[in-house]
């Protein structure tokens, strides 16, 4: 049994393809300006990776705050039960799962992949990854590059604004004051991971934790928000931004047998 799953994001639309349990190909498009054009590359090129055609999909499941625009699924489920799904998947003792998309970020707790409570904040890219784009547009990095440049050091100043351009004041006067690229690198990995552990507290998070979402690749990341978390162990995937995909697929492949 073949099945798919596809997570349409902020930035990027990430499509998975699932068969007897097992990950058969992955691929990811920007969403771009017309996401119908984003979601269709992503589709057709994990097909191609696959070496499959749609008529052997048994089952398509979107997910994703761009889901209501793929008319070629079958259904629709939230991402945080995708997340929870996907992350159970690849670690069965999951208890909670953090996901920093591109424009949001959420919190997730769950049990055996079901989800228990989940705490989102959505309404401000400061605490997402958009947040390390322009910052590392200041600093004239990729976005790479600036947590590459935060691994070089401890030091960093507080960044306290919540909102993005107000962030971005604080960064020029940074710069301005000739603070160096690593310790202004550091300061925004720093007050993302704050963000993000003062969003986890409005939960009951118990270990394991598995971190997903792009910025799950950004090691800097990964280290403030363990230590913001006080965790000892934080989980990371080694395709952090397809779980969510993932979850789908599998959602899809209990659904078609259920169906059976």
């Amino acid at each position: 049994m073949i099945t798919a799953g596809i997570d349409v994001g902020a930035k990027r639309v990430k499509a998975v393809i699932l068969k007897q349990g097992e990950v058969l190909a992955r691929s990811a498009a920007s969403t771009g300006l017309e996401e119908e054009e984003g979601i269709a590359k992503a589709f057709k090129e994990v097909l191609r990776a696959a070496g499959i055609s749609r008529e052997d999909i048994v089952k398509v499941v979107a997910t994703g705050m761009g889901s209501r625009l793929i008319d070629f699924a079958d259904e629709t489920m939230s991402i945080n039960m995708a997340d929870a799904r996907g992350a159970a998947f690849l670690y069965p003792s999951v208890r909670t799962v953090i996901d920093i998309g591109a424009e949001g970020s959420r919190v997730i707790t769950c049990e055996n992949g079901r989800v228990t409570a989940f705490a989102v904040n959505d309404r401000c890219a400061a605490g997402a990854g958009t947040f390390i784009d322009a910052m590392a547009r200041i600093l004239e990095v990729t976005p790479e590059e600036l947590g590459q440049l935060a691994l070089k050091t401890e030091r960093s100043s507080q960044i306290s604004s919540q909102c993005t351009v107000f962030a971005e004041s604080e960064v020029v006067a940074m710069v301005s004051s000739e603070s160096s690229s690593e310790e202004i690198a550091r300061s925004v990995v720093n007050a993302i991971a704050e963000r993000t552990n003062s969003l986890a507290r409005r939960l009951n998070i118990e270990p394991e934790l598995v971190l997903i979402g792009g910025l799950a690749r950004n090691a800097a990341f990964c280290q403030a928000l363990a230590r913001a978390l006080e965790a000892e162990t934080l989980m990371v995937p080694e395709y952090p931004e397809f779980v969510g995909a993932l979850g789908a697929a599998i959602v899809a492949a209990e659904k078609a047998a259920d169906a059976a």
